[in-house]
């Protein structure tokens, strides 16, 4: 009876369904929540006493990094259940993570340099928290070269698969690099044993802000999956209709 449930969910069918339904939802609120959450990032939040302005770059750089992260785990929880299950809808789940999570580890990277110039002095540093985040970036690319990187898709979603579940390994990695190890990185400050080490006037902003980051992220991959399920319908389609023709030529 579970497996049946399984499978159900696992049905491209009732997935599309409710993807169209949840999806606009999706997209409607992350466009109030980003108004409202720059607003509040740009001038409903004060300076940080010590980094100044700058620090507003937080309000993208930390719900970048959680998505990165949190998608490449999506994109290894998918790989499991194809691999495991053979279901095609979590091979096209982790097609359409990868280019959207490799997206978000940039602008991480991008930005973490940025906040890094007039913080540390320079844009990079090899230092655990950065060189673990850029090792995620390169485990999405890697993913997506191996997944389009073979004759048969089959066995490029295989291959594709297996790597994406041994970069799993490198999630608490970066997670943790700050406690771990001695870096310029500033250490967690929300996540963290012994609460929160951030004033409300700047962690309300970054809730609504990855709240909205997160909405988005949902909406561009159901939209990115129903796109997919569309064409592998339509190279279906177009591979029967051959067959279809020269039966009816047959018959005649």
């Amino acid at each position: 009876m579970a497996n049946l449930k399984f499978d159900a969910l696992a049905n491209p069918s009732q997935f599309a369904r409710l993807a169209r339904k949840i999806a606009p939802i999706c997209l409607f609120g992350s466009m109030i929540l980003f108004g409202w959450g720059l607003y509040l990032a740009l001038f409903g939040s004060p300076a940080d006493y010590q980094q100044g302005e700058s620090v507003r770059i937080m309000y993208v750089h930390v719900p970048a990094a959680w998505l990165a992260l949190s998608g490449y785990l999506g994109l290894g929880l998918s790989a499991l259940f194809f691999i495991v299950w053979k279901h095609q809808l979590a091979d096209i789940a982790a097609q359409a993570i990868m280019p959207v999570g490799a997206g978000f580890a940039l602008i991480c990277l991008i930005t973490g340099s940025l906040w890094g110039k007039p913080i540390w002095g320079t844009y990079w540093v090899w230092d655990a928290r950065l060189t673990s985040m850029l090792v995620l970036f390169l485990f999405f690319i890697g993913y997506g070269a191996l997944r389009f990187g073979f004759d048969t898709p089959e066995k490029g979603a295989k291959m594709a698969s297996i790597l994406a579940l041994i970069g799993c390994i490198n999630l608490p990695i970066v997670k943790f690099s700050v406690d771990w190890w001695h870096t310029l990185h500033q250490p967690a400050s929300i996540l963290r044993s012994g609460g929160m080490a951030i004033d409300s006037s700047m962690l309300w902003p970054l809730f609504v802000m990855f709240a909205a980051f997160q909405l988005f992220f949902i909406w561009i991959i159901l939209h990115r999956m129903l796109w997919m399920l569309a064409l592998r319908r339509l190279e279906r389609r177009n591979q029967t209709a051959p067959a279809a023709t020269a039966r009816m030529s047959a018959e005649q």
